[in-house]
């Protein structure tokens, strides 16, 4: 076999070791999806083959790779806007609601990637706030976090090349809220980086030191998961949620049979769910 395919038991071991990292469950037909994102690791690292690299991740002694491989294996595309409802549904009937709170807005995005989501979310607040100057008189904050230290490296930069930028930022806002760099790159203005906090989360681990929210952006992550880990995520999810704080879900993700702790709400078009009071 080459030593760059997988054997049968070589994607099993690995496909255990990516479950027990970070929870995402690979289907036995994604062996391809090994290779082609661990292949550019193997080169950069200067590791023999990809046989090799996975005898080293479940060596005791490589951590800084571990913590490579999941990065590589978890990072996923995302655009601007994506699905564009959400952010209708956030302007249009979410900020109404919350916008004389006299306690600081929290919004959080998980898995955020290379940050389009949280700094879309940053644009419409400034927007917001531009048409009604008392809004969010306690101020917003959002928080934005990924399992990948190095998607949240890109993040924090807010600098873009202008085929990122292309996907689904609007002209107008491009021209608004960026600026243009050397090395053909877009850069973010400061008024839009500095409302966004990122830190680096698990999905499997604790959100109690992230604090409580108003709204939470969990989008086209939950399908990696198992259903136990899916669950265990939206119970989590559910207790950093203030009452009646709303739930942003991937378009083909749904909360399962937790419809004690969330009520969905339909907008026109689009929906989302609200954490039901105790």
């Amino acid at each position: 076999m080459n030593s760059n395919e997988l054997s049968q038991q070589e994607f099993i071991q690995f496909s255990q070791f990516l479950e027990r990292q970070c929870g995402i469950v690979l289907s036995e037909n994604k062996s391809y999806l090994v290779k082609s994102r661990l292949m550019p690791l193997i080169r950069e690292e200067k590791i023999a083959d990809l046989s090799t690299c996975l005898q080293l991740i479940q060596s005791g002694n490589q951590a800084k790779l571990r913590e490579k491989v999941v990065d590589a294996m978890t990072t996923n595309e995302t655009l601007w806007f994506r699905d564009k409802y959400p952010f209708d549904i956030l302007t249009n009937t979410l900020f109404n609601s919350l916008s004389s709170s006299r306690r600081k807005v929290r919004i959080w995005s998980a898995a955020c990637s290379s940050g389009q989501e949280p700094y879309s979310i940053a644009m419409l607040v400034h927007e917001y706030k531009q048409k009604h100057p008392r809004a969010f008189p306690a101020g917003v904050e959002i928080v934005a976090t990924d399992i990948s230290t190095d998607m949240l490296a890109r993040a924090k930069r807010g600098s873009y090349d202008h085929l990122s930028i292309g996907r689904g930022l609007p002209e107008e806002r491009k021209n608004r809220f960026f600026r243009s760099v050397e090395g053909n790159h877009m850069q973010l203005l400061p008024e839009i980086t500095s409302m966004v906090s990122f830190k680096t989360q698990n999905l499997l681990d604790s959100y109690s030191s992230l604090g409580k929210f108003d709204v939470v952006f969990c989008r086209n992550v939950l399908i990696y998961f198992s259903v136990t880990n899916k669950r265990k995520i939206l119970q989590q999810i559910a207790a950093c949620l203030q009452d009646d704080g709303a739930l942003f879900l991937g378009a083909s993700e749904s909360i399962g049979e937790l419809t004690h702790l969330f009520t969905l709400v339909r907008n026109n078009p689009g929906i989302f769910y609200s954490k039901k009071a105790r």
